[in-house]
C-alpha cells in the first residue's frame, strides 16, 4: 500500500511491478497535476491510467460522472478499479488501446504521461485522436522527458502549446481552438 498527497487530496494505492512507477506517484505525474490541476466540474480523461493516480484524484475533485480512465493493460485496469474502490470513488474505467475501445467524447481535459518510445507511435495516436475527443476550448495535458518532438507535434495539431519544466520533466498544455487540426504555415 502506497500513500501520497496531490494538492489537498490524499490517496492510498495498491500497485505492482508490472505497472508504470510501481513505487508510487512519479514526479512527472506530480508536475503535470501541479501545473494543470483538475477543476471542479471538468470532464476528464486519464489516458494511459496505470494504477489510477490521475483519474482517482480527478474523481475526488470533479465527481465520478465526469471522469473516464483507460489503459491498454488488463493489470492496470484491474488495479485502477481496486484503487478507485479503496479511495471511495467510481469513475468509468475502460480497457482500451488508446482510443480504440473508447467512445466517450467532449472532454475538457485529457491528461497523459505517455510511454516513452523512440518511434512516438503511441504519443502520435494520443495527440491526434485526443484532439478529436476534446470539446472546443478543451486541453491536452502531457508530461514527458523529451521536449522537441512533443512540442512540434502538439503545435502541428493544436496550433500551439505552453511548455513548463518542473522536476526534470516537460509539461505541455495544448488548447483546442478549432474543430480542425492547425493549418500549416
Amino acid at each position: 500500500m502506497i500513500s501520497d498527497t496531490i494538492g489537498e487530496i490524499s490517496l492510498r494505492m495498491k500497485t505492482d511491478s508490472d505497472l508504470f512507477s510501481p513505487s508510487g506517484l512519479d514526479l512527472g505525474t506530480r508536475a503535470m497535476l501541479e501545473e494543470r490541476p483538475v477543476q471542479a466540474g471538468e470532464k476528464v480523461l486519464d489516458l494511459g491510467c496505470g494504477a489510477g493516480w490521475v483519474g482517482i484524484y480527478a474523481s475526488k475533485i470533479t465527481g465520478d460522472e465526469n471522469v473516464v480512465m483507460c489503459d491498454v493493460s488488463e493489470s492496470a485496469v484491474a488495479y485502477s478499479k481496486e484503487n478507485a474502490e479503496l479511495n471511495g470513488v467510481s469513475p468509468k474505467i475502460v480497457l482500451s488501446d488508446g482510443f480504440l475501445n473508447l467512445s466517450d467524447t467532449g472532454f475538457q481535459v485529457i491528461y497523459s504521461n505517455p510511454p516513452y518510445q523512440t518511434d512516438f507511435k503511441v504519443a502520435k495516436h494520443f495527440i491526434e485522436k485526443g484532439f478529436n475527443r476534446l470539446q472546443l476550448g478543451g486541453q491536452m495535458v502531457m508530461v514527458v522527458k523529451r521536449r522537441a518532438w512533443y512540442e512540434n507535434k502538439l503545435k502541428a495539431i493544436f496550433g500551439g502549446c505552453r511548455v513548463m519544466e518542473k522536476y526534470g520533466y516537460f509539461v505541455f498544455v495544448a488548447e483546442k481552438r478549432s474543430m480542425q487540426y492547425a493549418k500549416k504555415k
